[in-house]
């Protein structure tokens, strides 16, 4: 056995002797409520205890340190000489554990004060906005910031711990993240009313769809890894754009045929600015998924965020 493990070791078995030879925090606050008030049927009250369970807890600390503390009469309850001394030590101890709870309130504060999100574009667009506004409801005073880029750039934000939460949408989760599936998505061909394909009375196939030129995003986001491995590779786009509402805007402009979010489109359909060109031979159905660092789950506002995109 190495000498750091030895030494581990022997730290750890302390710290197991003491967590048997040393009262918890409730065993020595019922000591100096007994020691401030001279009654341990009073002690008993302030804590919010019976007193039979506080006799008992008195009887269990004697027997734990091995000396009486409290002499119990009709008149009341009386330190023991141990006892007091006893309570001296027991008063630093909690006065210590305050000042614990305390810093880890202010941790807490602190914490819960801001919210980091990274979202890819189609979720940053079409849905936070909407799970932004119920987090404000029930928490008011956490400012949030939000980042928009790619699935890729959502893990670097995480991993680098420039985020507290991501959203996604790719087929795969990024390495070093945990993750959960919030919502389902498909994404669809669509064009401006003026392009062929708004009047096939066919549905495209899957290989024609493959190897025409398509207004795209960048590499990295969800939206092009879904298509690229459903068709099994794309054609050099027509052009790439960074967003999902400049593609849109292109594609509503007449420049060529784009793959989009059914989300992100609703709008322009109703409105007949796009029309959606049916697709045979593919399924383009995808998972969008809230994600975080492996083993963070994640906590205050985060935490709440994520409940309300699965709500």
């Amino acid at each position: 056995m190495s000498r750091g493990t030895a030494g581990a070791e022997e730290q750890t078995g302390v710290a197991r002797s003491l967590a048997h030879r040393v009262p918890d925090l409730g065993a020595l606050e019922l000591l100096l409520a007994v020691a401030r008030l001279g009654s341990l049927g009073a002690a008993a009250r302030e804590l919010g205890i019976t007193q039979p369970a506080a006799s008992s807890r008195v009887r269990s600390m004697e027997r734990q340190l091995g000396v009486a503390l409290v002499d119990r009469s009709p008149r009341g309850s009386r330190l023991t000489d141990a006892g007091a001394l006893v309570t001296d030590w027991a008063r630093r101890i909690v006065e210590a554990a305050e000042a614990f709870d305390a810093g880890a309130q202010a941790l807490r504060d602190r914490r819960d004060s801001r919210l980091r999100v990274a979202a890819s574009m189609t979720i940053a667009e079409y849905l936070l906005p909407g799970w932004l506004l119920a987090l404000r409801a029930q928490r008011p005073d956490t400012a949030v910031s939000l980042h928009a880029g790619n699935s890729t750039v959502v893990a670097e934000r995480l991993l680098s711990g420039e985020a507290d939460l991501g959203f996604v949408e790719g087929l795969t989760v990024p390495p070093g993240l945990d993750s959960v599936v919030i919502a389902h998505d498909q994404l669809i061909v669509v064009a401006a009313p003026v392009h062929p394909w708004a009047r096939r009375r066919r549905p495209l196939a899957a290989a024609e769809l493959a190897l025409t030129p398509l207004i795209l995003r960048e590499k990295g986001s969800g939206t092009r890894q879904v298509l690229d491995t459903a068709l099994g590779g794309l054609a050099r786009p027509l052009i790439e754009l960074s967003s999902t509402t400049a593609v849109k805007a292109a594609a509503v402009g007449g420049a060529g045929p784009a793959v989009l979010s059914e989300l992100a489109v609703g709008d322009e359909l109703a409105l007949r600015r796009l029309v959606r060109v049916p697709v045979e031979g593919v399924s383009l159905a995808r998972d969008l998924r809230a994600v975080w660092p492996t083993g963070h789950r994640p906590t205050g506002p985060a935490r709440d965020l994520l409940s309300l995109t699965r709500g």
